[in-house]
């Protein structure tokens, strides 16, 4: 396949489109806590476990 084509932008998004989705269990992610920051592009964000066992991301 000529270099041009396997860098056309549809056919990188094509190959990340089959690349599976990574999954984290929030007990992991959270290590005992409730609430956690995440930065992100430049900004702050919280992740938190609600009473009712939901989980909220606010800025």
């Amino acid at each position: 396949m000529p270099p041009a084509i396997a860098a056309h932008p549809v056919a990188t998004a094509a190959a990340q489109a089959i690349k599976p989705v990574k999954r984290v269990s929030s007990a992991s992610l959270m290590d005992g806590g409730r609430e956690m920051e995440i930065e992100h592009g430049g900004r702050v964000y919280r992740l938190r476990i609600t009473q009712l066992n939901k989980l909220i991301l606010t800025a």
